[in-house]
């Protein structure tokens, strides 16, 4: 994709608004695919990083720690029909308007249950 948005702590300028909503559409569209492939393929762990890098570059701090959790839901086994609620989250996460530390601890408690469970 191109330089990452982020200024600041999780500040960006008006302009980049645009950037960042066509980047989290983007990301939308890639979880949706992954969300009809999830049932029968076992190897989305390289759509899953490549989804990471991309939010990572434009400041979507959530989605990280969603994808990050995924990726140890993917290495311990889970697949199929199991990845559709990890990906309804990662989606959440990449809409999620707010970027600060709490809003990624907010996502990493739920993903933490779900792991657990």
């Amino acid at each position: 994709m191109g330089k990452a948005l982020r200024i600041g702590h999780g500040e960006s300028r008006p302009h980049d608004l645009t950037r960042l909503d066509s980047v989290r559409a983007d990301l939308t569209a890639r979880i949706a695919a992954l969300d009809v492939r999830a049932p029968y393929a076992r190897d989305l762990a390289v759509d899953v990083d490549a989804i990471r890098t991309i939010a990572h570059r434009n400041g979507l701090d959530p989605a990280v720690t969603v994808a990050h959790f995924l990726d140890s839901a993917l290495a311990r086994g889970e697949h199929g029909s199991l990845i559709h609620g990890w990906l309804a989250l990662l989606s959440d996460a990449v809409r999620c308007e707010r970027r600060d530390l709490a809003a990624c601890e907010s996502f990493a408690a739920a993903c933490s249950v779900r792991l657990a469970g």
